[in-house]
């Protein structure tokens, strides 16, 4: 269980104002007691009441499968005016197949995979996502040429997000 996955079952139980939590996965078993737990303990009832708490059943949140090699980015046309011109122009773009961390090269010192002004044609790679610890290779499923890299290097970028345009 990740702490995130732990952290929010804490935030759920503070919400919920319950004084026990317990959950068992496997290996794993998850005890919170909080303040409110020791003043039940402690002062005992006149009255024996069973209390029914509702516990919410939390299901373990498995992380997405991620294939090792990315489906090319599919190209969707954009009108986007020039800086140059008042004239619009018709540009594809390529969009991220998955969510990750944008690299341009496979490497710091090497240069990156495409730059602007650059021709691409289909199957090219472009850039490199990882996600989860897996880099995966982004091919252009378009040909044409780089107008402008819309992504910085190093930035996480979301599933179907622009990472660059191109010319046809």
């Amino acid at each position: 269980m990740t702490f995130q996955e732990i952290n929010t079952l804490l935030e759920l139980v503070d919400r919920l104002q319950l004084a026990e939590f317990k959950m068992k996965n496997g290996e794993f078993e998850l005890i919170v007691r909080t303040k409110e737990y020791n003043k039940t303990v402690a002062q005992p009832t006149s009255v024996a009441v069973p209390t029914m708490v509702p516990i919410p059943q939390v299901s373990p949140v498995l992380p997405p499968v991620v294939e090792t090699v990315a489906k090319p980015a599919a190209p969707v046309v954009m009108e986007t005016p020039t800086p140059h011109s008042e004239t619009k122009k018709s540009y594809l773009e390529i969009r991220s197949p998955i969510v990750g961390t944008f690299y341009r090269s496979s490497n710091p010192e090497k240069a990156p995979f495409v730059k602007v002004g650059d021709t691409v044609k289909a199957g090219d790679v472009v850039c490199i996502i990882e996600a989860m610890k897996l880099f995966n290779e982004i091919e252009s499923e378009i040909s044409g040429t780089i107008v402008k890299v819309v992504v910085n290097d190093a930035q996480p970028v979301e599933y179907d997000q622009v990472l660059f345009l191109v010319e046809a």
